[in-house]
């Protein structure tokens, strides 16, 4: 009996020094992060050049790039208006969205105008600049790579991550911020 419970004691003392720190098995060091900033680079560069070989293709429009990374041409222009959207102005417009081959994915009609104000709402990244390069009455299409559009997710529905899109935008009305008039 003595030499169980000095057995026992021993157990419980072994038992009771505690569990012993796990160790990482492997550490990171950013690899991970640099390798996706280099695929999306990669990703980003397909993506332009395919762009970029629609417009060369395209003879009948004289494309303008945008400094936010889209590019753009103007179906209709409207040289007697000066003002251009600014932040906290209300807008009212209107837009579809097609693939780079012209394919429709939503109509106008289906979208429906849009009331905006600008810089406040939430559109995708590039319709959020694109109305702001538009005068009251002009149209333009625009084409959108895919961090422009809807990005690694997509809509949901049926525009699939990664998609470069092109629009074409209409500004109907600014209802200007008188705010933005200072």
């Amino acid at each position: 009996m003595r030499i169980a419970f000095v057995f026992l004691l021993a157990l419980l003392c072994i038992n009771c020094s505690g569990p012993e720190p796990r160790k990482p098995v492997e550490v990171k060091t950013g690899s991970f992060y640099k390798e996706s900033i280099e695929r999306n680079k990669k990703l980003l560069a397909k993506e332009e050049a395919a762009i970029l070989e629609i417009i060369k293709k395209d003879t009948a429009h004289a494309y303008e790039t945008s400094p936010n990374g889209f590019w753009y041409y103007f179906e209709t222009k409207n040289d007697t208006a000066v003002y251009l959207p600014k932040t906290n102005d209300q807008i009212l417009f209107s837009y579809n969205l097609m693939t780079l081959n012209n394919d429709t994915i939503y109509t106008a009609e289906s979208i429906g105008p849009i009331s905006h104000v600008v810089d406040k709402q939430q559109l995708f990244p590039g319709l959020q600049n694109a109305v702001k390069l538009l005068k009251v009455s002009e149209k333009a299409t625009f084409i959108f790579p895919s961090l422009q559009a809807y990005g690694y997710q997509g809509d949901n529905n049926a525009i699939g991550p990664r998609t470069p899109v092109k629009s074409s935008v209409e500004l109907h009305t600014i209802i200007i911020n008188k705010d933005s008039l200072n």
